[in-house]
C-alpha cells in the first residue's frame, strides 16, 4: 500500500522507518504471498482427513463448535476471525483472562495436547489462503492489546500476521510465563509484549523470502523439541 493509503495512525515516523525496508523489499513480499498460496493449499488438501480426525477428537472431549474463532487485527489494522481447533471449554472467555496460563482449568485433556504440538492452529491454513495471515510474521493480538501499541509498534501492522515467528519460538512457553501471576492480561500488556516486540522489530528489519523459510524449519525444530 502506498504510503498516502495507510491508516492515519500508522503514518507516523517510527512505522515509516520500517515501511521503507519492506519496499526495498518488493520481490520478497511476492514471493511471500506466492508461497502461503501454494502451500496452504497444498496442506489444506494433505491434511484434510488428519483435520476430521482431530475434529471429531475436540467434539468428544466436551461440548461446544470444533472451530474457536476470534476477532484479532492484521495487516493495516484490519479486523479478520482467527480459526483454530477449540482447545477449551466453549465459555472459556466468561472464565478468565484473554491470555492462557500453565494449568488453566479451561483447557480440555485433548486441547492441552493439541496445543503442545500446536495443532490446534491448522485451521489458519484458511486464514492463510484468504491473506489474512501468513505462516511467518508477528503473533496476531487482540484488539484490546492493539489499543495499546506505541506508534512503532504499529511497524508490525505492514505485514500479515503470522502463524510462527522468532517471538513465538522465543516465547513458546510463554503460558508457563503466566502461571501464578495475579492479572495475567496486565503482565502480559506490560512485561511479555514488549519484549516480543524487540524480535517482531528486529524480523521485519531483516525480513527476506529466505529467512522466512528458515523460521519455518525453526519452528518445526522447536515444537519437535
Amino acid at each position: 500500500m502506498k504510503w498516502e493509503n495507510l491508516p492515519d495512525f500508522m503514518q507516523t515516523e517510527e512505522v515509516k522507518e520500517y515501511y521503507n525496508i519492506l519496499q526495498r523489499r518488493r520481490g520478497s513480499l511476492v514471493a511471500k504471498r506466492a508461497f502461503d498460496i501454494v502451500m496452504s493449499l497444498i496442506l489444506l488438501v494433505v491434511l484434510s482427513p488428519f483435520m476430521l480426525v482431530i475434529a471429531i477428537a475436540v467434539r468428544a472431549s466436551s461440548p461446544g463448535e470444533v472451530i474457536f474463532h476470534q476477532t484479532r487485527v492484521t495487516t493495516y489494522g484490519k479486523r479478520f476471525q482467527i480459526y483454530k481447533f477449540r482447545t477449551m471449554v466453549a465459555d472459556a472467555p466468561q472464565k478468565g483472562s484473554q491470555v492462557t496460563v500453565s494449568g488453566d482449568s479451561r483447557v480440555t485433556g485433548v486441547g492441552r495436547f493439541l496445543r503442545k504440538v500446536r495443532l490446534d492452529e491448522l485451521p489458519q491454513l484458511v486464514n492463510i489462503l484468504k491473506g489474512e495471515m501468513s505462516f511467518v510474521g508477528t503473533r496476531p493480538e487482540v484488539e484490546k492489546y492493539v489499543d495499546a501499541y506505541t506508534k512503532e509498534m504499529y511497524a508490525t501492522l505492514l505485514m500479515p500476521a503470522g502463524v510462527t515467528s522468532p517471538a513465538s519460538i522465543e516465547y513458546k512457553d510463554e503460558e508457563r510465563l503466566l502461571t501464578g501471576e495475579e492479572n495475567p492480561d496486565q503482565v502480559y500488556m506490560e512485561q511479555i509484549l514488549p519484549e516480543k516486540m524487540k524480535y517482531n522489530f528486529s524480523y521485519i528489519r531483516s525480513f527476506s523470502f529466505w529467512k522466512d523459510l528458515i523460521i519455518l524449519f525453526q519452528t518445526v525444530a522447536a515444537v519437535l523439541r
